[in-house]
């Protein structure tokens, strides 16, 4: 009888034992995956401001064309001093699904606003020719071709921390551990891809 209860008493050892190893790996885990969110969110943040720190060089370099539409420059200039002096990505938003979309959607029209400024600068063959603006295109286009490859890879990410925490029984450490679901980017509207700009300098 009493050896009984004491191989009992083992078993049951054993099982605590292996579910709070079980528990403490699923924790660290969940940590870990949240840590890499929120580097990956520093990387989408980081191509952000790099297209915002070009814009004001672009505008000084177009304004330089007398008869430039000013129009369009205007609306580039507006919808920069919008966003502030920096491109900030409060961590709030990765909790926060109508958020992120409303900064995503300003994000699109500063796009659509730099498109068409390219688009419109095509008219002006001294612009188009000076070495500085052609410069400028190019880093502008590596700028929206890194937004769309971080976004990317912010999403990926996401993605796996999402499922981990919703997967049976890390569902119930994730609880304990205070984890929810983070908000992914979501595609621009009328595109299956991130903006890019495309520039043909001759």
């Amino acid at each position: 009888m009493k050896k009984a209860l004491i191989i009992t008493a083992a078993v049951i050892l054993l099982i605590i034992l292996i579910v709070a190893v079980k528990g403490v790996s699923a924790y660290n885990n969940i940590i870990a995956l949240e840590e890499g969110v929120k580097t990956q969110w520093a990387q989408v943040e980081n191509t952000y401001q790099r297209r915002f720190d070009l814009i004001p060089n672009l505008v000084s370099t177009v304004q330089g064309e007398a008869n430039f539409e000013k129009s369009t420059l205007t609306e580039v200039m507006d919808m920069r001093s919008r966003m502030g002096g920096t491109v900030k990505l409060d961590e709030s938003l990765m909790n926060d699904e109508a958020a992120l979309k409303r900064f995503q959607e300003m994000q699109g029209s500063l796009s659509g606003a730099l498109q068409r400024l390219m688009a419109v600068s095509e008219n002006y063959p001294d612009l188009k020719s000076n070495k500085s603006f052609q410069e400028l295109r190019v880093q502008l286009e590596g700028a929206e071709n890194r937004i769309a490859v971080e976004r990317k890879r912010y999403n990926e990410t996401v993605k796996e921390y999402n499922t981990t925490i919703r997967q049976f029984p890390t569902n119930l450490v994730a609880g304990f551990a205070g984890a929810s679901p983070k908000a992914l980017f979501s595609a621009d509207a009328g595109a299956s891809t991130a903006p890019k700009v495309q520039f043909d300098i001759k």
